[in-house]
């Protein structure tokens, strides 16, 4: 697809060695379109890494994408240079007053403090009630979607007898979803997560998508708020899982090897993707659903929703 993303992120030259279509601006303007306007709060340390990895999904899809990559305004990023974010991030608040078709929250290293214990807590949740009036469909990732849920719908979180981590079986619910098109029955799904949502608190506009019976929910579907939360990692890459196994390990801590991910349980094997499909189904799915009912002026959005 032609994804129009900064011409010196380092994301670009691997999407390109992938074969992804990697649009300039020359190029872009000949096309008389209007590009769909994605935008990405990046909230991992790792910020070239996940960039990456929803870059290459956000280009499942023949249609133009401008993704804008953005960052919370109060925070000192520790692990990624300041003149890499001045770079290629926008802060939020120097989006705040733009529209987007489509917004991706990820999740963020902070799954153990309450929500109001995180330091860019407040700013969250203006972002989170912002997507109401200047974004068509959110897309809410791991503790991402934890956040959303809670803020939208008063959804409580639980802390599991053991984090979860590893490639999981799950089951699509929802055969009819608009984003679950061309999902197999059951599907692969890697999973890092110490929490599991109460499903006694979830509200009455939201559907379950996809369940797991070992590690609960995976996806939801919000009909009031227009987003998708999805507590799991579609977006990961075959090494994602092993990475931060080695990281916690050379860390001094005892996390068990991941459950289905290297062949044999042998870590000093490399693990097989079995899960890309549905991620660049997803992807593809969102995109289309939100082509399809998306003002084509762009200075509409949440003005008539």
């Amino acid at each position: 697809m032609p994804i129009r993303i900064p011409d010196q992120l380092p994301a670009r030259k691997t999407l390109e060695s992938e074969g992804v279509l990697v649009m300039d601006s020359t190029r872009a303007a000949r096309q008389d379109i209007r590009p769909l306007e994605i935008g990405l709060l990046n909230l991992m340390p790792n910020k070239q890494r996940t960039e990456t990895q929803f870059a290459r999904l956000i280009a499942a899809t023949p249609l133009q994408v401008n993704l804008s990559l953005v960052r919370v305004t109060d925070h000192l990023s520790k692990s990624t240079p300041e003149d890499y974010l001045q770079s290629f991030y926008s802060t939020w608040e120097e989006v705040r007053t733009r529209k987007f078709d489509g917004f991706v929250v990820t999740g963020a290293p902070v799954a153990n403090l309450p929500f109001d214990q995180v330091r860019y807590w407040p700013e969250m949740l203006e972002i989170m009630d912002w997507t109401q009036t200047n974004v068509h469909s959110t897309m809410f990732i791991c503790w991402g979607a934890q956040a959303a849920l809670h803020h939208f719908h008063g959804a409580e979180r639980y802390r599991m007898p053991q984090k979860a981590f590893g490639v999981y079986r799950h089951k699509v619910l929802d055969t009819r979803s608009p984003y679950l098109r061309g999902f197999s029955d059951d599907l692969a799904v890697p999973v890092s997560r110490y929490n599991d949502i109460d499903r006694t608190t979830l509200g009455e506009n939201l559907d379950i998508l996809i369940d797991s019976d070992e590690v609960g929910i995976c996806m939801l579907g919000d009909r009031k708020y227009r987003a998708l939360y999805m507590l799991n990692h579609l977006e990961y890459d075959n090494t994602s899982l092993a990475d931060e196994y080695r990281r916690d390990r050379e860390a001094g801590l005892d996390t068990p090897l991941p459950v289905n991910l290297f062949p044999g349980n042998d870590p000093s094997k490399t693990p097989e993707n079995r899960w890309r499909s549905h991620g660049h189904l997803l992807f593809q799915n969102w995109i289309n659903e939100m082509y399809q009912t998306t003002p084509y002026d762009l200075a509409k959005v949440g003005a008539e929703e």
